[in-house]
């Protein structure tokens, strides 16, 4: 079964859980979530997230999904 991760889900967690690195856990960037984890303290993580949140929300599903989506073409 395939599901597709949804850029309003993402935009969504980078906003309000982005120190923690929820969001790159979700899109399966799971290295970078735990970067995220282990700098959460710094209130870095929190900031980027709050960026990047916005990013996935304006950004074109098309562009979102060719760059989060496995085998989206």
């Amino acid at each position: 079964m395939r599901y597709t991760k949804s850029k309003t889900a993402a935009g969504l967690l980078a906003i309000f859980f982005g120190g923690l690195g929820i969001h790159k856990f979700y899109l399966g960037r799971w290295g970078w979530g735990i970067i995220y984890l282990l700098f959460c303290w710094t209130y870095i993580p929190a900031l980027i997230g709050l960026i990047e949140g916005i990013i996935y929300l304006v950004s074109n599903p098309h562009n979102f999904a060719r760059k989060y989506e496995p085998g989206y073409r």
